[in-house]
């Protein structure tokens, strides 16, 4: 991994999208989570997958499909002010 990237389940934790780091695995492994990266959209499969910044992710959760672009990867899992600069809300 680099400072480019981030797994998917980690960032899907640190933006507190999900509790804990295997509920976001969970979710990722159902196939729930589409990814675009470079124009090229991708539905994952593995929780090792990587995000990087300027990645559309959408996914359903609880019902609800979100999709959002990744504005930072982050270094931890902190505060909600802090998970919000991670991403921006699409329509």
């Amino acid at each position: 991994m680099n400072e480019n990237a981030c797994r998917i389940d980690i960032w899907l934790w640190r933006a507190r999208f999900v509790k804990t780091r295997s509920l976001a695995a969970g979710l990722v492994e159902r196939g729930a989570v589409r990814l675009t990266h470079q124009g090229r959209e991708t539905r994952l499969d593995k929780a090792s997958r990587c995000v990087h910044v300027g990645d559309l992710l959408t996914f359903a959760q609880n019902g609800r499909v979100t999709s959002l672009k990744v504005e930072g990867l982050g270094e931890r899992r902190g505060p909600a002010e802090e998970a919000r600069a991670l991403y921006s809300l699409t329509v």
